[in-house]
């Protein structure tokens, strides 16, 4: 009997075994038994269409409902890109399924807000706040915290469920999901992961995805997980001839292999995939090519047509849908055009049918393999390429009339819980060319898409509304227009912004001067200041001459308007232009009027804004205490208020509040360096909690500023480094330019100038691509200063350009760094007296006439050319204090240095036995930090070209080595002084050593003397440092 017509549909056609994926299978069952030992895990699998992820998600949803999982599946389809949270509404539905609703409030905590705005017809209601006064807009970084906040929302309900019973979370097709979910899947691996180390809520989060179909986006999350090892990955290859021959037997019902033929035709089609092999055999099966007695199958004259996607599979599907009665095929068609899935209700009022006809069709349908139950309310197509097949088949107008159809009833039956149905709505009423109500929709759809932190949804939502409204103006130019002006360039702005979130410049730029021209013509000049301030902020990630233009317009328009909020938000924007293009203290005073006008409204956070923006003003005016001091408000105020970015900005500079390499050390007291490093770790932190990349990037790289100097050059790469790799996944052009410098800064440092080359050029070249004039500074002075090192002064020359006024005081951080490059040059030429008065210049008063310390930095410099002038008396009276608060501070780098100087100081004074013991105290020191550098080929670098720096040493017993390390000391004066570190009377450590009192006096002077201290106490605090204690 021929497996053909007879019977077909009365089975579905397939494979009743798993084939070829037994240790895929044996993984996943280790992880669901590893999540009730390990606790928490995600895995990922990973394969083409077809290849059979679905299938191993149906296995490892059975293995872990049979050991007691709470199983929450959510599923992602193409159209869901632009509706947010689209899975993760299916996992909520699931989690509150059954649920009375004081068992939801109970369930849902504190967070019945978030989860409302997420589920407005299932959530309760929340209590709305009372009225309050008006308040300008939040900063727009504030978005991050209600972002967290709703994640923690939905954390809050699966960990929580978790906290009974393990959970079992099914996201698939993640190449379909919005970024909202994707966001939110990252961060509930992490917390997930955090939890289960604090023996929290046993999770396992299990995705699937297609590899040919993932986009950027998708990639980047991907990296992300990868880095911080938060998932294993599944990767599901094609099955085996082998194993294909299996399957065709295990379907068709035949013991023992099928005919070679047959198994090779739709090994050649199917190329391994388990669905494709399915839906070849099913169409084969319709058209009547097999049967018991013919194991090679038939074909038309032999020929096998090539199977080709989608092409196949649609040839395929209309089979399937040719034996199909009437009724069912409208059926099809209607939910087609609905889409990839459909709600039994909605089609039921479509179709014009009682409950038990529809059920019978749809019966008819899932037997066809066309169509998948879901849950008692939803269906869907068993493949996105069904749905297509099908709707494709349509006229271009029947598909337009069946949409408007599926609008208006689902606006009737939905009326309740339209909201949540945006999404549809504008793509239904879009497709049937109801245009007026399509910009209604879909300009809804994109602002909640915008609210829910769904920058990718709200382009297409909001790309749909202007496309719908242009038809709308090409309809009627006759008539008055059907979409004002005002709400025109309002879309144009929101879908700028979305653009702008997501990195994309071109058509950001677009939106926002569309914005402006329609703002124009409308004289609406709120909405032409909006979105010249926004034209502004983007052109700051890539041309400061740009935005300085737009800003000083918005300047001007908010002034004409006299509305005091948007003049202070004017003001500080372009004061921050201004310290961007090396005119930090003609920002100082627009950042204070903007400070008064805050103050005035009594707008806390206006306040905290400015006094960031006062912060960076301040130091990039080279006025570091009166920078530290706006930020230490600043980061009251936001911890008051709860603004995590703005922590994040503030905390970062505050960890310069010790000092940097190119303000150089505020301080002597290493407490104080210590707690702007802590400050700075803070930064990174908080960045990280809340997912703020830029943020993270900024913080991770001036962090790296800061060890580096101490000599923690291992850590300090390590967070440049993966400043730059973020800065650069984000395209965040600035911030890349920054963390260049910082590593070439760093491996300036080190010695290391290839490697300080290549990243201060790269450095150098983005920031005159972004023409920012601070950082073109900054770099071209490190720059500078390696061709130096390289012994190129001509190129060192080259890029300084001409001797600055070296009698005009230093007007920014930028210019000083400038200024120490060319005080660099000037000693390589041997041009001492311009090196000491450019020394001089660099150390002059503030023109506030603010006494400014000399740091030891410069003063390391003004050595040198006091040495190189003979004035050698000078040069060691600099460098003693310089290496008195390096020691102190713990400054290595700095001290070595200021070791070596000294030695050559005393060499010209032929003084050979000092001279020596500094150099073996410099070689010392170098080693020290050398052995902190993992990286065997940068650590033989460095220990080279520090070596070379300080003359051959002589031959030393280990006894004089081990003096040398220890300031001098002998061995009898260190066991002294480890004495003194445990508190021991001069009685005391007479006994212990068997020594006269008077002797142990005398020992207790020379270490006193040999170290420079003044007390019992600095030498129990030396011993301490050196681990003698």
């Amino acid at each position: 009997m021929s497996i053909g017509t007879a019977g077909l549909f009365d089975r579905p056609v397939v494979c009743p075994v798993l084939v070829g994926r037994a240790s895929v299978l044996d993984a996943l069952h280790r992880l669901i038994d590893g999540v009730e030992g390990d606790r928490c895990r995600m895995a990922l699998m990973t394969g083409d269409a077809g290849i059979g992820k679905s299938r191993l998600v149906a296995e490892t949803r059975a293995y872990a409902t049979a050991r007691g999982f709470v199983v929450l599946e959510g599923a992602c389809f193409p159209q869901d890109r632009a509706c947010p949270y689209a899975p993760m509404l299916d996992v909520l539905r699931a989690y509150f399924a059954g649920q009375s609703p004081e068992a939801m409030v109970s369930a849902m905590g504190p967070f019945t807000r978030e989860l409302y705005s997420l589920l407005p017809d299932l959530a309760p209601r929340p209590t709305e706040p009372s009225a309050s006064s008006q308040q300008p807009p939040p900063p727009p970084l504030e978005t991050e915290q209600e972002r967290r906040r709703l994640f923690d929302a939905l954390a809050h309900c699966l960990i929580g469920q978790g906290a009974e019973r393990p959970v079992l979370v099914v996201v698939e097709d993640l190449h379909w999901c919005d970024d909202g979910s994707l966001d939110f899947l990252l961060y509930l691996a992490r917390r997930a992961a955090a939890a289960g180390a604090r023996g929290m809520a046993p999770l396992l989060l299990l995705g699937t995805y297609r590899v040919e179909d993932a986009d950027p986006r998708l990639r980047h999350w991907l990296a992300q997980l990868d880095r911080e090892h938060l998932a294993q990955e599944l990767a599901l290859a094609p099955l085996t001839r082998e194993e294909i021959a299996a399957m065709i037997a295990a379907i068709v019902g035949r013991r023992g292999p099928p005919a070679t033929e047959l198994r090779d035709t739709i090994y050649g089609l199917a190329e391994g995939n388990p669905f494709y092999t399915e839906e070849l055999l099913k169409a084969l099966m319709a058209a009547g090519y097999l049967s018991d007695g013919d194991d090679a199958g038939r074909g038309n004259g032999g020929a096998t047509p090539e199977w080709r996607i989608p092409r196949g599979v649609q040839d395929a599907v209309q089979q399937r849908i040719a034996r199909l009665g009437s009724p069912a095929r409208e059926v099809l068609s209607l939910a087609a055009v609905v889409g990839r899935r459909f709600d039994f209700g909605l089609l039921r009022h479509l179709a014009h049918v009682d409950e038990a006809t529809l059920l019978g069709l749809i019966k008819e349908l899932i037997a066809a393999q066309l169509v998948v139950e879901e849950s008692p309310e939803q269906f869907a197509f068993r493949h996105a390429l069904t749905r297509e097949a099908t709707y494709s088949e349509l006229l271009a107008r029947e598909r337009m009339a069946l949409h408007r159809t599926v609008a208006q009833v689902a606006e009737e039956i939905y009326a309740e819980s339209s909201e949540r149905r945006l999404d549809d709505l504008a793509y239904h009423y879009h497709q049937a060319g109801v245009w007026e109500k399509a910009v209604d929709y879909a300009q809804r759809a994109g602002e909640r898409a915008q609210r829910l932190y769904a920058p990718r949804a709200a382009v297409e939502q909001l790309t749909r509304a202007l496309d719908a409204a242009e038809h709308l103006t090409t309809s009627t130019r006759s008539a008055p227009p059907l979409v004002s002006a005002s709400r025109l360039a309002s879309i144009h702005r929101e879908r700028g912004l979305a653009y702008e979130t997501l990195g994309d410049f071109r058509h950001a730029r677009a939106d926002y001067e569309a914005a402006i021209e329609i703002a124009q013509t409308a004289s609406d000049q709120r909405a032409e200041w909006e979105a010249l301030l926004d034209l502004g902020v983007l052109w700051t990630g890539r041309d400061y001459g740009q935005a300085g233009a737009y800003f000083q317009r918005a300047l001007d328009l908010a002034r004409a308007l006299g509305e005091p909020t948007l003049l202070a938000h004017s003001l500080n924007r372009v004061g921050n232009w201004r310290v961007n293009t090396a005119q930090p203290r003609e920002a100082l005073p627009l950042h204070r009027e903007a400070l008064s006008i805050f103050e005035e409204l009594d707008e806390r956070r206006g306040i905290a804004a400015t006094l960031d923006f006062l912060g960076m003003a301040s130091y990039l005016s080279a006025d570091l205490a009166g920078s530290i001091h706006n930020y230490e408000r600043a980061v009251a105020l936001f911890r008051e208020l709860d603004d995590r970015p703005g922590l994040v900005s503030s905390l970062a500079m505050l960890a310069n509040r010790g000092g940097s390499s190119e303000h150089g050390s505020r301080t002597s007291d290493a407490a104080e360096l210590a707690a702007g490093v802590r400050d700075g770790e803070r930064a990174v932190q908080l960045a990280r909690a809340i997912d703020w990349r830029a943020g993270e990037a900024f913080a991770l790289f001036i962090l790296a500023t800061v060890l580096g100097p101490l000599g923690a050059y291992a850590r300090a790469l390590e967070l440049a480094g993966r400043g730059l790799r973020i800065a650069e996944e984000i395209e965040h052009l600035q911030w890349t330019a920054g963390a260049h410098c910082a590593l070439g800064e760093i491996y300036l440092d080190l010695l290391a100038l290839p490697a300080a080359r290549r990243h201060l050029e790269r450095g150098l070249e983005l920031a005159q691509e972004i023409r920012s004039a601070f950082w073109i500074e900054l770099t071209t002075g490190y720059l500078a200063w390696t061709h130096v090192l390289e012994r190129d002064l001509g190129r060192a020359g080259a890029i300084l350009g001409p001797v600055p006024d070296t009698e005009a005081p230093v007007r920014s951080l930028g210019e000083r760094w400038l200024n120490y490059g060319h005080l660099q040059l000037a000693l390589a030429r041997g041009e001492s007296a311009l090196a000491l008065r450019l020394v001089d210049r660099a150390s002059a008063p503030t023109l506030e006439g603010t006494a400014t310390g000399e740091t030891p930095r410069p003063a390391l410099a003004r050595a040198e050319a006091l040495t190189a002038l003979g004035r050698t008396a000078e040069a060691e009276a600099v460098l003693l204090d310089v290496q008195g608060v390096t020691e102190r501070q713990g400054a290595r780098p700095l001290l070595w240095r200021a070791h070596a100087a000294l030695g050559g100081v005393y060499r010209a004074q032929d003084r050979a036995e000092a001279a020596q013991h500094e150099f073996s105290a410099a070689r010392a020191i170098i080693e020290e930090l050398g052995s902190g550098l993992a990286d065997e080929a940068l650590r033989d670098e460095f220990l080279r070209n520090a070596t070379a720096t300080l003359p051959r040493p002589y031959r030393l017993s280990p006894r004089r080595v081990a003096a040398v390390r220890h300031g001098g000391l002998t061995a009898r004066e260190r066991e002294v002084a480890q004495l003194i570190a445990q508190g021991r009377t001069n009685r005391e450590i007479a006994d212990a050593l068997v020594l006269g009192e008077r002797t142990v006096e005398t020992h207790v002077s020379h270490v006193l003397a040999k170290l420079g201290l003044d007390s019992r106490r600095e030498i129990a605090r030396w011993a301490a440092d050196k681990g003698l204690n």
